[in-house]
């Protein structure tokens, strides 16, 4: 599995359409990645459906930071690679700083990612 990482809501001064837009790009990407062979994952993917669950109001209260981070700290443990897309973002760098502490593979770009076909 290959963690797409990538800004969620970094530059968006929370702005629900440029936030759809960075989870778009990695959806994008999670795409190829998925048609080339591989098994892409998210951490939004996750985490969002539980952080509505838990009744969030909205990004940035109590339930969003119980989950949104730490489901992305717990998939990169279950991850063999991250995939670091995008611009500026903390949570992002976050991903690929634990990535290469637990040793596994960090790409900066997509075309550096062998096919698993």
């Amino acid at each position: 599995m290959i963690l797409v990482a990538g800004p969620y809501r970094s530059g968006t001064n929370d702005d629900p359409l440029l936030i759809t837009r960075n989870v778009q790009a990695m959806t994008d990407i999670a795409l190829r990645l998925f048609r080339s062979g591989h098994l892409p994952v998210l951490g939004e993917w996750f985490a969002l459906p539980l952080i509505e669950a838990a009744g969030s109001k909205h990004i940035g209260d109590a339930a969003f930071d119980e989950i949104f981070h730490p489901v992305s700290r717990r998939l990169v443990a279950k991850c063999d690679a991250c995939l670091r897309i995008g611009g500026p973002s903390t949570g992002a760098d976050e991903m690929v700083t634990l990535a290469r502490e637990a040793g596994k593979q960090v790409f900066l770009r997509y075309e550096d990612i062998p096919s698993a076909r």
